[in-house]
């Protein structure tokens, strides 16, 4: 079902999000080009004052966001997305457009990254899961770049970094568990070894949370106070885990003071809609208002991955301040002022160009990944590799949807396996794919049935995945007319609880073996 903006505004009294169209270009110039995209997805502006959460929906965790000026860029982690760390933009605090990845070497897992601007010059302080962990720092003079090479802070034994200006102008790394480190004048070293400042707040101890884990600081100053925000409870597990808290201090130094009405934001129950809420940062507003952006999960779809939500925060008169959305269910009034851009960016893809970084990334690509990669006449083509899904880094999207469908037209050469496949890790997906002869079907991260394949090397396959229940259907004439799949599946299951890795089930296509595969007219379409 397509849904028109008054049956979005009429369901806005609800728990349903906008759908807009979206269209096949990477990034339409006006509202009225947006207007005339073709497929449809959820956007939190509701178009009558409102907006209603997620502002950005899929997987876009750990938000970290920086105002500059009347402009506002924000990015989130990435993991073993590359190109990674795209850079978003927003005058409103609700529209976002992309502008493009900032991170281009696979360095590791990406987690909570810290995005700041000092003395003219934008850095990105990234954290990564590998061998060893580590912080690195990136830089550039423009926040569209170029970024510069990462460069090894040497910090193995922390992440979450939080980058800070003291009132004496020095420069820090406030880091998880309530460390420190110092950093030198330019931003690109350290001086000296983390040092321990603050001890978190801890939560009644018959609360039911993944774990203490302190994590995800973020500081703003503010009425002649430095507010140090921090998560804890566990980003996943238990929907009542995660939580807010936050202290405020009156130099950089310290010492640090807890609010008295941590936690400041937590899910209460299972019921609500937005589980395991966490990792805030505090941003003012076009008017000088203040906002809080934060990430959770949907209730029953842990599969999304963790959300952006945006929640409006009042400063109480004793200097602390408190988040007034609720559980955010309800739509809530716009920032005040602020002019929006046009919001997201289309699925669909006819390979004109292509939006490698924006649109399409690899999941852990290997050096040289994207020479796989070539366009010709509205044609992807890219180069098999690897057995499987398991070991061919596939590209893949980020879909916020609670149900959509995607179909692409495939042509495959001798030896090729190629096909449309919902990825949540290199451990657990499934899909369908194909080779000259037979069909293969990948289900939870193996592959097994080979059924007879009647359309040859070229075919177009299409995907459903409504509310976690998936489906496959086959055209030989382009999909004109279509044929069910004889196998169905259940996903609910594909997410983090399972399997670990903070990732989500992504919508993506693969081509292994030998030779290539050929992808044109891919679709998709918000259910």
């Amino acid at each position: 079902m397509r849904l028109t903006r008054r049956d979005a505004l009429a369901a806005a009294g609800g728990s349903a999000a906008l759908l807009l169209p979206t269209s096949t270009a990477a990034a339409p110039d006006t509202p009225a080009a947006y207007r005339r995209e073709l497929d449809q997805q959820r956007i939190a502006d509701l178009g009558d004052g409102r907006f209603l959460n997620p502002v950005l929906s899929g997987d876009r965790p750990d938000p970290a966001i920086l105002k500059d000026g009347q402009d506002y860029y924000l990015t989130f982690s990435s993991f073993d997305s590359y190109p990674g760390l795209i850079l978003w933009h927003s005058r409103d605090l609700v529209n976002w457009r992309p502008i493009g990845p900032a991170l281009h070497r696979n360095i590791g897992s990406v987690w909570a990254v810290s995005l700041a601007k000092h003395d003219g010059r934008y850095f990105l302080y990234i954290p990564t899961k590998a061998s060893p962990n580590s912080i690195w720092v990136i830089h550039a003079d423009r926040i569209e770049g170029p970024w510069s090479e990462p460069i090894d802070l040497g910090l193995h034994a922390h992440i979450d970094p939080c980058h800070v200006v003291g009132e004496d102008g020095s420069r820090w790394l406030f880091l998880s568990g309530g460390d420190r480190v110092r950093l030198s004048a330019d931003g690109l070293s350290t001086v000296g070894t983390p040092e321990h400042v603050y001890d978190p707040w801890r939560y009644p101890s018959d609360w039911v949370v993944e774990g203490f884990s302190p994590e995800g600081p973020k500081i703003v100053r503010h009425g002649g106070y430095f507010y140090l925000i921090t998560a804890v409870g566990g980003t996943a597990g238990p929907p009542t885990g995660h939580m807010v808290i936050a202290a405020r201090a009156r130099s950089i130094h310290g010492p640090w003071e807890d609010c008295p009405a941590n936690p400041l934001v937590r899910t209460r129950d299972r019921s609500e809609r937005w589980w395991s809420r966490g990792h805030a940062s505090l941003v003012e507003g076009p008017a000088g208002d203040w906002w809080a952006l934060y990430h959770g999960y949907e209730k029953d779809y842990w599969t999304l991955g963790r959300q952006t939500l945006l929640d409006p925060v009042a400063w109480t008169a004793d200097g602390w301040f408190k988040m007034t959305g609720g559980d955010l269910s309800r739509p809530l009034a716009k920032p005040r002022g602020g002019s929006a851009v046009p919001h997201g960016m289309a699925l669909s893809d006819d390979f004109q160009t292509l939006a490698l970084g924006t649109r399409w990334s690899f999941f852990r690509p290997r050096p040289n990944e994207a020479d796989r990669l070539s366009l010709a006449n509205r044609t992807l083509t890219l180069t098999a590799s690897g057995t499987a899904p398991v070991d061919s880094a596939p590209l893949l999207l980020i879909a916020g949807d609670t149900g959509y469908r995607f179909d692409c037209d495939i042509e495959i050469d001798p030896g090729t396996t190629a096909g449309l496949i919902l990825f949540y890790d290199d451990k657990l997906y499934c899909g369908l794919g194909f080779d000259q002869q037979r069909f293969v079907t990948h289900q939870y991260g193996q592959e097994r049935g080979r059924p007879h394949n009647p359309h040859g090397r070229q075919m177009r396959l299409r995907v459903t995945n409504d509310r976690h229940i998936v489906t496959f259907d086959t055209s030989g004439d382009g999909g004109r007319h279509w044929t069910r799949f004889d196998r169905g599946m259940e996903v609910s299951g594909y997410h983090h609880n399972v399997r670990g890795g903070f990732l989500m089930l992504r919508p993506g296509l693969y081509a292994a073996g030998t030779g290539t595969a050929r992808f044109r007219d891919f679709r998709f379409t918000a259910l």
